[in-house]
This record gives structure tokens, sequence and C-alpha cells, in this order.
């Protein structure tokens, strides 16, 4: 299976509204890369008070989508689900730059690559661009750990 509808993401991400920024994943290559979509809307909760005058959305968001895509990407080629006793946290964040402003009806669209799983750390590259403009991209860092009982 190459793309994912919500319902499927919903499967893989245990995240949901107001925190799923993720919509579809248009392409999935297991074990490699993984291309998503996040549309951008101005019925967002953030762009209440990031900026009233000019809303854009917040770089950790952006940051925040792209981890998503990567978890969808580890859960996918791990065959696993998110279940109730482990979780895949965001451990690390690299080189993150942000280039251009993401702005309500902007379609962000994100796309990460394993560059290596060494003892359950799985690194990634991942981009976010607006059109053909890179927007934000930076090296993510991801871990699957048991929640405590």
């Amino acid at each position: 299976m190459n793309s994912m509808d919500i319902h499927q993401i919903f499967q893989h991400l245990p995240h949901r509204y107001p925190f799923l920024l993720i919509d579809r994943v248009t392409e999935c290559i297991l074990g490699e890369s993984l291309t998503a979509i996040k549309n951008v809307t101005i019925n967002e909760p953030f762009f209440q008070g990031h900026f009233p005058h000019r809303p854009i959305m917040p770089g950790v968001l952006i940051l925040e989508a792209m981890a998503q895509a990567t978890g969808v990407l580890a859960f996918k080629t791990s065959e696993a689900q998110p279940d109730n006793h482990s979780l895949y946290y965001l451990v690390g964040i690299d080189n993150a730059r942000f280039k251009q402003p993401v702005e309500p009806g902007d379609q962000l669209l994100i796309n990460v690559k394993l560059i290596r799983m060494t003892r359950g750390v799985w690194k990634y590259t991942a981009t976010s661009h607006v059109e053909d403009k890179l927007a934000a991209s930076a090296e993510l860092m991801c871990m699957k750990r048991d929640i405590p009982t």
C-alpha cells in the first residue's frame, strides 16, 4: 500500500485532534521514505494567537508534523500499530531550519527519509515544502519506549 487516508493514519498514530498534523500519506516505501500532506486551514486553534494580525503556523508544529510522518513510517516499517504499552517518542532534532512562513490555505508537503536505525533509534531527514518552496528542514530522531504501567 503506497498511500494512506486519514482512517489508516489513525491506525498508525496515537495523535488525535487538535494535535494530529498529518492529513494524508501519498507515498510510503517501507524502510526508506514517506510523503505526507498537511492541509493548513484558518480553523487551526493555534492561529488565534500566532499571530492574530498575520497568522503563521508555528515552526515547532511544522517539526511536529514532520515527526508524525516519521512515526507513521516507523510503525509501517516495523509492521506495528500504536498500543497502550509503547510509543515512539521524538528524542532529537538537529539542523532545524525554517525558510518561509506557512500560512492558512497552504498545503504542506512533508518528505521524510530514513537514514538509519541503530540500537532502537531511528534517524531521518525531513523536509516540508509549500508548492515548490522549501518551508522547513531538519534531522529527526525517534525511539520506541515502553509506557510504564
